[in-house]
């Protein structure tokens, strides 16, 4: 499977979370639609199905890069 690069992956979680933020605060369809979208990338990016699942395996993805550049 191809893996999507650490920088992308790390800003995907980043503007995700901060999606989040943000519909919690004021909620509208252009927020929505870009957290479906942000959402979606995540997934096919991971090769998962269901949002948390990406976010697990990215931030697994991110923690095994970080120790491959760190060694």
């Amino acid at each position: 499977m191809l893996m999507a690069h650490p920088n992308v992956l790390r800003d995907l979680l980043d503007e995700y979370e901060q999606l989040l933020i943000l519909r919690a605060e004021q909620d509208s369809p252009q927020i929505a639609q870009r957290l479906e979208d942000v959402a979606y990338t995540l997934c096919i990016s991971t090769g998962t199905k269901e949002i948390e699942q990406a976010r697990t395996v990215a931030r697994r993805q991110l923690a095994e890069a970080s120790r491959e550049g760190a060694g």
